[in-house]
């Protein structure tokens, strides 16, 4: 799944792609480097960022949604709100990523359901302006597991299919560099929600303070945990360089086959 932020503010590549023209462009050189996924969002989540209106949110990703008809990948709206993911769905993307796990808006559930869309719910401690302020669990996975089965429960509900859903642990939200490793080590007990597992781990900051390294130097550290996330089970990875990501799953994949077979 490759990241097309049409933010000014994102943690790593804020500003770089705002315009709708070089918005689309990276969009589609993701698709051609192998991404099945590009998930636009016109939001950033990282931790104190501001929040934006949905006008605001609408008028950054609407063209560049018209831009991506016909791509050769599915489009996924990276959004919490139910009237951008309407204008999106509208637009053809197939796919709604929420990383309040339907709870900014719960009747972004309702129109979800409606239109048939994937759905992926995330785990996320407070909210993008609070969560890393003391992040705090009794058992990170467990507490983690409980509460993405609560909302898939709640997606079903309103009438979500479960074959729909994702579920997204929510790696760098709400969590310490610990509770970051401990999801990643323990990965393969959210399998047992039954539901395709995304993590993304792209250059984020736990990466940088393992390895000192600056948000745009951070891609060893970053393939590091795409391979073993693959290894304990995770179905898609959320990441800003696609080509080297492929090529990871690649060797990745035919490794655990030939382990296997």
């Amino acid at each position: 799944m490759g990241i097309v932020n049409v933010t000014p503010d994102s943690f790593s590549d804020g500003g770089l792609f705002l315009t709708p023209e070089r918005a689309i462009e990276h969009a589609r050189r993701l698709a051609a480097a192998g991404a099945e996924f590009l998930d636009v969002g016109g939001e950033s989540t990282r931790p104190g960022a501001r929040a934006v209106g949905a006008e605001e949110e609408l008028a950054r990703v609407a063209p560049v949604l018209a831009g991506l008809r016909g791509v050769e990948a599915t489009v996924s709206i990276d959004t919490s709100k139910t009237a951008v993911a309407e204008a999106a769905l509208d637009a053809g993307a197939e796919m709604v990523n929420d990383v309040t796990a339907l709870r900014h808006e719960p009747s972004l559930a309702g129109l979800c359901a409606e239109r048939g869309c994937g759905v992926v719910v995330m785990h996320m401690q407070g909210t993008p302006r609070t969560m890393q302020e003391n992040p705090t669990y009794e058992d990170v996975v467990d507490d983690v597991k409980a509460f993405l089965a609560e909302r898939i429960e709640f997606a079903t509900s309103e009438g979500i299919s479960e074959e729909r859903i994702w579920v997204d642990p929510g790696i760098g939200f709400g969590k310490t560099v610990g509770h970051n490793l401990e999801l990643l080590d323990r990965l393969g007990e959210l399998r047992e929600l039954g539901r395709p597992v995304v993590v993304g781990t792209s250059r984020k900051r736990f990466i940088g303070t393992l390895t000192g390294r600056e948000v745009d130097d951070r891609l060893g550290g970053t393939i590091a945990t795409h391979v073993l996330a693959l290894k304990a089970g995770a179905d898609v990875l959320r990441v800003h360089d696609v080509a080297e990501a492929r090529e990871a799953v690649l060797v990745t994949e035919a490794i655990l086959e030939a382990r296997a077979g």
